[in-house]
């Protein structure tokens, strides 16, 4: 006798539909697994035997062959223990198979019975519903997760006695529904770190809104105290709020790598992800013999915050190169390519020397010229050449320190940030990966930041006199046409240009003069 019950396995961001078929002949007991299972999946038998026993049900007898189809597609991870356990049950008789065709079944089972969750069900519930599955059963946990997908009848339950009960009586659980806007709410009610806590700082934090309104790519630069972190983690709370659609992109990735809490079913918020400068390779990149995503897609659709930027490894730094250009990684193993979005605004911050402040004459003690320079040189030239803004952080005063009056609210300024993406949104309303300026190729930049004859001699001069390399041409172009937006202005004006110009320190021959 066959049995065929349907679930499903990720591969990057994406999932990919798994047959289970079980065959049950006569003859000694004997029970084999085939289609490239894992560890986890060859291991499924023992927990779902003893799942079955303590469930009030009985693993049959006979020789079973169990076969996860495509055979030729890795499979991995304990999502197959119900299903197994399903077609198992219908196999031997003990349930009803009415509707068991249009039914995606996933979870992993305890040996008691209970339903643990398991990493990637949104990309599950996507493909199911685009294979016209009408049905999911997943555990309680994943439950809402699963239940975002509009589309696709969602029930979860916590035991496996309590699927026995639904595929016996198919009236006996109603379906799942969850509340999309609530949640975007909820989430808007949440406490949150302002920007009117920063004392002074009013050039920095005009620079920060200038990269939020056009996800520019910043990079802090300042002594030790000078309030570059506590900057970059208020930066989140001025970007747009993320649209439906990257909420679903968002969370693909956070539940594929199982990193998404428990009963949560949406990342609503713009992610911040902030490494130790420790970090591997694969780690912030994304890879391993079973490709996983990094740090760096882990912050798609928002911000990744790389303090103290020279102490991490070159070799860390020079792979974020070509996902930073592309907005996506590409991960290439023997058995499989994946690739995982990674459209993230860089943030990152640093010292100015060994000694942690600026190169003072008066100070004999202090770093050199030549040791600032050392220093900065250990961020590579296409590294840097990825990063807009260069935005140089004081110390702040004792009468700023001091003062009793609050800043500008986070809340103003998000308005002003939000009000540049629209005006961007329409301008690349049609354009397949392009969201903001930041994202803007050479050809199109070229075409659509237009300067005045003043602005371009104000950019000549600047290239010219002030020792800009020629690559800060097309970032001065983007950050300048990011500027124009935030003051609603169709054309970039002489003093966009300049304000723009101030941002490319870091390109100076004589910075450091």
């Amino acid at each position: 006798m066959l049995s065929r019950v349907y679930c499903a396995s990720t591969i990057g961001v994406d999932a990919r539909l798994i047959e289970v078929e079980v065959n049950r002949t006569s003859g000694m007991p004997k029970y084999f697994l085939v289609g490239l299972p894992d560890r986890a999946v060859s291991e499924s038998s023992d927990r779902i035997e003893a799942a079955l026993s303590n469930s009030g049900a009985s693993f049959p007898d006979g020789r079973i062959t169990v076969n996860l189809a495509p055979a030729d597609l890795p499979k991995e991870g304990s999502a197959f223990d119900l299903p197994i356990a399903v077609a198992l049950l219908d196999v031997s008789g003990q349930i009803k198979t009415e509707g068991l065709h249009e039914t995606l079944v996933l979870g992993e089972l305890a040996l008691d019975g209970k339903l643990r969750p398991v990493k990637g069900i949104l990309p599950m519930a996507v493909q199911a519903r685009e294979k016209g599955l009408k049905n999911m059963v997943v555990p309680a946990s994943n439950g809402p997760e699963a239940a975002v997908v509009d589309g696709i009848n969602v029930y979860a339950f916590g035991h496996l006695g309590e699927v026995m009960e639904w595929l016996r009586d198919r009236e006996s659980h109603d379906p799942l529904s969850v509340e999309v806007r609530q949640m975007f709410r909820e989430n808007g009610q949440q406490q949150i770190l302002d920007f009117s806590d920063v004392r002074g700082q009013e050039n920095v934090k005009r620079a920060l809104e200038v990269g939020a309104a056009g996800g520019h790519n910043i990079i802090l630069v300042g002594p030790p105290g000078s309030g570059k972190t506590m900057m970059a983690r208020r930066l989140p709370d001025i970007l747009p709020p993320l649209t439906l659609d990257e909420a679903l992109e968002t969370t693909k990735i956070h539940s594929v790598a199982g990193l998404l809490p428990s009963g949560k079913a949406l990342v609503t918020s713009r992610p911040f992800r902030s490494p130790h400068h420790t970090v591997s390779d694969v780690a912030l990149v994304g890879g391993g013999s079973i490709p996983r995503p990094g740090e760096i897609s882990m912050a798609h659709n928002g911000i990744l915050f790389l303090d103290e930027l020279p102490e991490f490894k070159r070799s860390a730094l020079e792979v974020m190169r070509q996902p930073l250009e592309d907005g996506s990684v590409s991960i290439s193993r023997s058995r499989m390519s994946v690739s995982y979005p990674s459209r993230i605004m860089l943030v990152a911050s640093m010292n100015p020397s060994p000694t942690g402040d600026w190169y003072d004459p008066a100070d004999p003690a202090g770093a050199s010229p030549a040791q600032m320079q050392r220093y900065l040189s250990r961020i590579s030239g296409p590294l840097l050449d990825r990063i807009d803004l260069h935005i140089e952080v004081q110390k702040v005063s004792y009468d700023e320190l001091s003062s009793k009056s609050k800043g500008e609210p986070s809340a103003r300024i998000r308005k002003r940030v939000v009000g540049a993406r629209e005006v961007q949104t329409q301008r690349f309303r049609g354009i397949n990966g392009v969201y903001c300026n930041a994202q803007m190729n050479t050809k199109m930049s070229r075409k659509i930041c237009l300067l005045d004859e003043a602005g371009a001699s104000m950019l000549k001069k600047a290239i010219t006199s002030l020792g800009l390399s020629a690559r800060a041409y097309d970032r001065i172009l983007k950050v300048s046409r990011t500027i124009a937006d935030l003051e609603r202005s169709e054309a970039i004006k002489s003093n966009h240009v300049a304000e723009a110009i101030q941002y490319r320190s870091l390109d100076r021959e004589s910075w450091l003069a």
